[in-house]
């Protein structure tokens, strides 16, 4: 009787988190989990408020995941908010993640562990989930929902530590898999039906499908880089010094390449283009992007910061654009890292860079959504806060388009 009714306790917390429990797949699904008895902390619960459907876009607006945790829908035209949604709950006013917007739905994760669909016109959730039941502690950091064949691929951070597959259509589990270390906070590379990400030292390749174990790589390492792939192989940075190219199939290392002295940390700040790898690392007397050809692993140019640190990289239009900890913004030829553009900014970037056009682009600070004009120089006040947040950690923009 004791068990019946302890059984039954967790049946009902986990009901009340959201009106519904999902803590296995639907008939039909995968459900695969090398962990097959879910706890509260693993188990997947979703409501479905709205039917999920194409949603045509909102013109001329731009999304503000804002720092303390807000997602914002602002009119560029009238200057004024279409809709603001917010997390159920949260112990901490933070965002540290970024959303993805695909046919008209926003998909956004918070670091309480929820993730919402949400109508990109009007603000109305489609449906909501939750990973785990944990309310005080941050799940999801520094995550962007990869999102392909109908399922939402994401991971979560201590005391989770999952990789999930979600159904995008009502937020439901179809797979997951326990992984063995709380350092997760990295998004998942989606690559020839594979899923690639890192825990700690160890790397990873699943099964998209169906979340089956196909490969893990141990290092020495913790492999805190971004995974990224030429269209062939794959590259991952560790927390010190060494990117690796790792085939794709066996994760066999096919090539390493060793930073400068002193130079560590590429973290998020790596992308590939044309069968060439670009990263930045932070230093203690200089700041370098590295330009790598992908098949040999050879240094094809490499451009230093002095007593600088880069914070931001992104390929835009052929150019690498970026900012630094002392608030220079740059603009690099990607072809050999001459310098195009640079900068020293009044306003301090919290987050990516949005280029609505060829005369402009957007960024966050920790006061107000900046236009920066490229032939003036000059950094507009879009929208300014109404309260300055202290060492904000991160903001995401996103131009509907």
């Amino acid at each position: 009787m004791r068990k019946k009714l302890i059984t039954l306790l967790f049946v009902f917390t986990i009901i009340n988190i959201f009106g519904q429990t999902s803590a296995s797949s639907k008939s039909g699904k995968n459900n695969y989990s090398n962990n097959k008895v879910l706890t509260a902390n693993d188990v997947v619960t979703n409501k479905v408020i709205n039917t999920l459907k194409k949603v045509p876009l909102e013109a001329n607006s731009v999304l503000i995941y804002d720092y303390d945790g807000s997602l914002m829908s602002f009119n560029l035209d009238s200057e004024q908010f279409n809709w603001t949604v917010k997390a159920t709950d949260s112990n901490t006013e933070m965002c540290a993640n970024q959303v993805t917007l695909q046919d008209g739905v926003i998909y956004i994760p918070f670091i309480n562990g929820e993730i919402f669909a949400i109508d990109n016109k009007t603000g109305a959730v489609f449906w909501k989930s939750r990973l785990g039941n944990i309310t005080d502690q941050i799940i999801l950091k520094n995550q962007i929902p990869v999102i392909n064949d109908g399922k939402l691929f994401i991971t979560t951070q201590n005391p989770n530590n999952n990789l999930y597959a979600l159904d995008i259509k009502d937020g439901s589990l179809i797979w997951n898999y326990k992984l063995e270390s709380s350092n997760n906070d990295n998004p998942v590379l989606f690559f020839d039906n594979k899923i690639f990400t890192q825990s700690a030292s160890n790397f990873y390749s699943f099964d998209a499908n169906t979340g089956k174990l196909l490969y893990q790589k141990a290092f020495d390492e913790v492999m805190s880089g971004k995974p990224v792939t030429d269209g062939e192989n794959v590259f991952i940075a560790n927390d010190k010094d060494v990117v690796f190219a790792l085939n794709s199939g066996t994760l066999d290392i096919l090539w390493q390449f060793k930073l400068e002295e002193n130079q560590h940390n590429i973290k998020e700040r790596i992308f590939c283009k044309d069968k060439k790898v670009y990263f930045a690392a932070q230093g203690e007397s200089a700041s370098s992007i590295y330009a790598v050809d992908s098949k040999t692993g050879t240094q094809i140019w490499k451009r230093d910061f002095k007593e600088d640190n880069i914070d931001y990289i992104i390929e835009e239009s052929d150019n690498i654009w970026g900012y630094t900890r002392k608030k220079k913004l740059f603009q690099l030829d990607i072809t050999n890292g001459e310098i195009a553009f640079e900068t020293k900014l009044t306003t301090k970037p919290i987050s990516n860079l949005e280029f609505p056009n060829d005369d402009s682009l957007f960024y966050y600070s920790d006061a107000a959504l900046i236009q920066f004009e490229f032939a003036t120089k000059d950094e507009n006040d879009i929208y300014l806060r109404t309260s300055i947040k202290d060492d904000p950690y991160s903001a995401y923009l996103k131009i509907i388009r």
